[in-house]
């Protein structure tokens, strides 16, 4: 399994929002030009994070796109999932897709990897990437 550009700008994008302000709308210039992501690309994840209900949006002079939740209500997981689909290491994890499953040595282990993956992924919040992202930018040195 390996995350693409797709789940990667997706993430960066949302965490970019994230930082804004509470409840300001931006547009995907804005996000480009801070994020080196390209315009035309943001415009495709966005759909599908729309689609997903991680965003919303609104035309016009004024419009741009906002969190579709507050960023503690939305996971690396959610967020990942609505770009790159699911996040199986192997097909066979879908039982239907295993014609051997029964003598399979290897399903086990990529169940309970598939499984920890998407655990861990879903524990990390948008708000964590973003306290994260704070303390690192300004961290706060004790003596």
């Amino acid at each position: 399994m390996r995350i693409s550009t797709k789940g990667s700008y997706s993430l960066e994008a949302m965490l970019y929002m994230a930082l804004l302000e509470e409840g300001r709308y931006v547009n995907t210039k804005d996000i480009s030009k801070n994020t080196g992501i390209s315009e035309g690309y943001l415009e495709q994840l966005f759909l599908r994070l729309r689609k997903a209900g991680l965003i919303t949006g609104i035309r016009g002079p004024n419009g741009g796109y906002l969190l579709g939740r507050s960023a503690d209500k939305i996971s690396v997981g959610a967020i990942l999932r609505s770009v790159e689909g699911d996040l199986k290491p192997a097909e066979c994890v879908d039982s239907k897709l295993c014609p051997v499953e029964a003598s399979c040595l290897n399903r086990h282990t990529w169940q309970n990897l598939y499984e920890g993956i998407n655990s861990f992924i879903d524990s990390i919040k948008l708000s964590d990437l973003a306290a994260d992202y704070k303390s690192y930018i300004d961290p706060e040195y004790a003596i």
